[in-house]
């Protein structure tokens, strides 16, 4: 195993590889049959073993670190000193660490390291004094110009936030994500002013990366890649960067968007031109290169929340996201909670799962979770068909068009797959080999969405001879759509409108359209709507906390990209453009980082709680026609559920009136709540002394939101109470009185309605209450509803969803 040990502190840890045994050959001469039965038995039942314990694999080991042993003067010392007891080397090599696996040690969001380990020797690590929790490394996924004046920033007055804040001059947003190209003009530090003082973080140097490309606007870039190699392999510097230069683009895109100069004349091969500007425009950026052509592996990501925590970065932005497991086994709510406890405010990607329900991620209380809205602005294309019909799509298609006036043959895939495949699931997927070019050749295809990526079922289609697509959702996708540069004319249509074209090719006996374009249009109506793909609660792992919090623009954002890959993605793409144009929840989160960083600099003295309760409480939840906030799947009124609080509004966010705030302590009652044991909380906050608070629930944590849930099989008396305290950050004589609209058929009262302060920072408590009525359920189902707590001054609404679902279990 390498060493190369990263210097990482604030989170104590390791990370363990595991690497097969070689096998060896034994000779064997049988003289009897019963003899030779039992030892073959026994020979499988030993490479069962073996193949199940052998195999060497990442586990990240999270210690308690005020148990290391005064005979070591490092915690590193220590762990080595740990891996060769459970993997049975030689004492001497517990200092020098040859071939004990350690992958990086973690010293400042939490005490642990990575190492390379067995199932076998992870079991024995486990029992080892001092260790807390083993659990194994995950790889995890991206989640993947107009926005800032989308949202608000842009004022006619030229004040409001960004003046209040000096457009985050001072923080700086730590970026977790797969690098950066740094030469871009959106990182630029023209004009700007010195460095944070608070920042001691670095430029670490690498391949196409030296040290000098940092500046006062970049100041910081780290790379890290241990728990990806010991996992996947070697890396293939061919095509990956061993540095923090981005040959994938999201991680420059999700940085620009959080903090990007204004760049004049900006656009995506003529797509949304105008002036590209981030959020918070004259923020700092650190970037910290977590994500690889195979993922983004957990261990590397806590070694870079470790060294963003320590270089003293005030926001983290992580557009990354995975499966949900309890928090004491989620390296990234581990990592998080850590960063929070030091001031440092996180926000991460919803998840692109949706519109199923329960599809949310990164659901901790800590993490300020944002999903995905559109904006009012799209990129129209239209279908005419030959009976006449025109159907309206989106697609950011720059190249020849089709020739007007000319209508082509259209093909459905399906119909058009190779013969000797018989598969025609494949073709209609336009899977690549799927399709037939005798067929295709000519023709414009419609292609179903799914399985492969949108931009790769064009380039089939075009390989296979065809001079166009048309991609339709399927019913689970609904009506939402998501422009892209394709590689031939090509647009999108939503779930009905396929229907109605594979409709017109089997009654039609010589089916034919065609495809216009009609560049970028503004003012778009509605706008926002809940992005289709943004994932939805309720939260899978803690109901009671409603996720995912807030949405954001996420669907067709301009930002800076890089210069390794075209727009499509496409390795066969040879185009190149300084910005493009991508849709996600990962889109999403660096808005809502650096709208925090804004609010950071204008209250320097906010925690990160009240820096998220003031990005609630202020959330919009009606659209630019002032009607509710719409699913763009199913075009019905979007919930809770769906958008959390409701979509951010940054100017109102400066201003709250009131804050929910949360301490350290809030936190671990919560843990305490859930029943998690001593060690697993432990595992978490580092704090030692058990619950004495393990009566409460976990919905009397002091969030700006109210969600529970009533089993109508277990309780006739649906009722339940929450106990919330505000802060009042506004004018120091105010006077709140609370409305409340109430769920169908629930009763909700508030007491008391009214909250009258004296002082700025003062804190006031009140209890609002929930009963229902049981409802006709079948076993299995539910039903949920919603309403609101509202409390005004007459200058602030301070607003509160609340959910309350009841359901009957089989």
């Amino acid at each position: 195993m390498g060493r190369g040990l990263l210097q990482q502190q604030g989170v104590i840890g390791f990370s363990i590889v595991v690497v097969k045994r070689n096998s060896t050959m034994v000779s064997l001469k049988f003289f009897e049959m019963s003899i030779m039965l039992m030892f073959l038995a026994m020979l499988c039942e030993l490479l069962v073993l073996g193949y199940a314990t052998d195999e060497r694999k990442t586990f990240i080991v999270r210690v308690d670190g005020d148990s290391k042993p005064v005979a070591f003067s490092k915690n590193e010392h220590w762990y080595r000193s740990s891996l060769a007891s459970v993997k049975g080397l030689k004492a001497e090599l517990s200092v020098d660490g040859e071939d004990d696996g350690l992958l990086h040690v973690y010293q400042t969001v939490l005490h642990g390291f990575s190492a390379r380990l067995t199932e076998e020797e992870a079991a024995r690590m486990e029992k080892t004094a001092g260790v807390l929790a083993v659990f194994p490394d995950r790889a995890r996924q991206l989640q993947t110009t107009r926005s800032p004046q989308f949202v608000g920033l842009e004022r006619p007055d030229g004040g409001g936030l960004w003046v209040e804040s000096n457009y985050g001059s001072d923080l700086v947003i730590g970026v977790l994500d797969t690098g950066i190209w740094p030469e871009r003009r959106s990182f630029s530090d023209q004009d700007m002013g010195p460095v944070p003082k608070h920042w001691k973080g670095e430029c670490e140097s690498g391949v196409s990366f030296p040290k000098s490309f940092c500046n006062r606007k970049l100041v910081g870039a780290r790379y890290f890649y241990r728990g990806y190699e010991a996992t996947g392999g070697g890396m293939n510097e061919t095509v990956e960067f061993r540095s923090a230069r981005d040959s994938d683009g999201h991680g420059t895109h999700t940085a620009s968007t959080a903090a990007g100069r204004y760049v004049y004349k900006a656009s995506m091969l003529g797509y949304a031109t105008g002036i590209a500007k981030g959020m918070a425009p004259k923020a700092r950026i650190a970037v910290y290169k977590v994500c690889w052509s195979s993922g983004c592996f957990d261990s590397d990501i806590l070694s870079a929340l470790d060294k963003a925590v320590d270089d003293g970065v005030d926001v983290i932005s992580l557009s990354v996201g995975g499966s949900v497991v309890p928090y004491f086994l989620d390296s990234i709510a581990i990592g998080t909670f850590g960063a929070v406890q030091r001031g440092v405010f996180v926000s991460a990607s919803a998840g692109n799962n949706g519109p199923g329900d329960v599809t949310v991620t990164n659901v901790a209380p800590w993490i300020t979770t944002v999903g995905a809205g559109t904006m009012d602005r799209s990129f129209p294309a239209d279908i005419v068909l030959g009976d006449g019909s025109l159907m309206r799509g989106v697609s950011m298609y720059s190249g020849k068009g089709l020739t007007a006036g000319r209508q082509f043959p259209l093909v459905y895939a399906g119909d058009a797959g190779r013969a000797e495949s018989m598969d025609a699931y494949s073709s209609s997927l336009c899977m690549e080999g799927s399709l037939d070019p005798e067929v295709i050749k000519g023709k414009v295809v419609l292609c179903e969405r799914g399985n492969n990526p949108r931009v790769l079922k064009g380039s089939v289609v075009k390989q296979a001879g065809g001079v166009g697509m048309i991609l339709y959702n399927t019913a689970s996708d609904g009506e939402g759509l998501i422009a892209d540069p394709h590689l031939l004319p090509a647009v999108a249509v939503g779930s009905a409108a396929g229907d109605s074209i594979r409709r017109y090719i089997l009654s039609s006996k010589n089916p034919t359209a065609t495809i216009a374009f009609h560049g970028t249009e503004l003012g778009v109506k509605p706008a926002p709507v809940v992005a289709s793909f943004s994932a939805r609660g309720p939260n899978p792992e803690t109901v009671e906390i409603l996720k995912p919090d807030i949405i954001a623009p996420g669907v067709n954002i301009l930002a800076a990209w890089t210069d390794a890959i075209g727009p499509s993605g496409l390795p066969s793409d040879r185009r190149r453009t300084e910005f493009n144009i991508i849709s996600g929840t990962s889109m999403a989160c660096p808005h809502v980082s650096g709208v925090a960083a804004l609010l950071k600099g204008a209250h320097p003295d906010w925690s990160p709680a009240a820096i998220k309760s003031a990005l609630m409480t202020t959330a919009y939840i009606h659209d630019n026609r002032l009607q509710p906030l719409t699913d763009e799947a199913t075009g019905n009124a979007a919930t809770a559920i769906d958008f959390g609080s409701g979509h951010v509004d940054p100017q109102k966010a400066m201003d709250p009136g009131l804050v929910y705030d949360l301490g350290v302590d809030d936190y671990v009652n919560f843990l305490c709540s859930v029943n998690y044991t001593e060690k697993a909380i432990r595992a978490i906050t580092r704090r030692t002394g058990g619950c004495s608070t393990r009566g409460i629930q976990p919905g009397n944590l002091n969030y700006p939101s109210f969600a529970t849930v009533f089993d109508q099989k277990r309780a006739s008396n649906l009722s339940t109470f929450f106990i919330r305290t505000v802060t009042n950050v506004g004018p120091p004589l105010s006077t709140y009185r609370a409305t409340v609209i109430s769920p169908r058929g629930v009763s909700v009262t508030v007491r008391p309605r009214k909250l009258m302060f004296t002082k700025k920072n003062e804190k006031l408590s009140y209890m609002l209450s929930i009963s229902a009525k049981p409802v006709k359920l079948l076993p299995g189902n539910s039903e949920t509803v919603f309403g609101q707590l509202l409390w005004s001054d007459e200058k602030h609404v301070v607003q509160s969803p609340i959910v309350v679902t009841r359901q009957k279990p089989y």
